[in-house]
């Protein structure tokens, strides 16, 4: 018969054999615990970290704990995580480039200007669009959202798919995103071609003037 939630500390832990015990907060004898009862969302169990459960018997009668979970932290770094870190390391690089070349004096300061701009931008609007479909307000149109990626604003929207878990599963809208990434891009391999030297001058004359 399960209990109320308690609170405790793995005291004692044997991971090759997947059991040790847990010393209540409220004190009293320690608490049996066994792998299968650990919350399958964290990494394994380990000496030492704060846990609450629920207090139950086994067949033999004996006190074990059960529905067992870390108070905070020990999370599984799992897909989730993975395609966040890429899309803040695969933003973070396209800055970088962007930097650099503005450094070298190969880009005007203010396309670097604008691409950080649209990119809060489109973070704001996915934001806002995420938070429209959980109150069932007016949504954000999705031919917005690819346009604002369009004219610059793509690495932002990556990083907010991923961090808001917003338009992040939908593979048509994934599809027609990257699409304007490459679109995007294409356009700034252009305009850092010979042929588009002519109209990179003209924005560092409009810097200028």
């Amino acid at each position: 018969m399960k209990m109320e939630s308690e609170i405790g500390m793995i005291s004692k832990w044997n991971d090759e054999k997947g059991f040790g015990f847990i010393t209540p907060n409220s004190g009293g004898k320690q608490i049996f615990i066994h792998i299968n009862e650990f919350s399958r969302e964290h990494k394994r169990p380990m000496q030492g970290i704060a846990v609450k459960y629920n207090q139950s018997t086994d067949a033999s009668g004996r006190s074990c704990a059960v529905d067992v979970s870390p108070l905070k932290g020990h999370k599984k770094f799992g897909r989730a995580d993975l395609q966040l870190l890429f899309s803040i390391l695969f933003s973070s690089t396209f800055f970088a480039i962007l930097g650099i070349l503005v450094a070298m004096n190969e880009l005007p300061i203010v396309i670097l200007g604008a691409y950080l701009i649209l990119s809060a931008a489109a973070f704001a609007l996915y934001k806002k669009d995420k938070s429209a479909a959980e109150w069932d307000e007016w949504r954000t149109p999705e031919n917005t959202l690819h346009m604002i990626s369009t004219l610059g604003g793509w690495p932002g929207a990556l990083v907010a798919q991923n961090k808001l878990r917003h338009k992040s599963s939908k593979l048509s809208f994934r599809v027609v995103y990257w699409a304007t990434v490459v679109i995007n891009c294409a356009a700034l391999a252009w305009l850092l071609s010979p042929d588009g030297a002519s109209m990179l001058t003209m924005i560092k004359n409009l810097k200028i003037g």
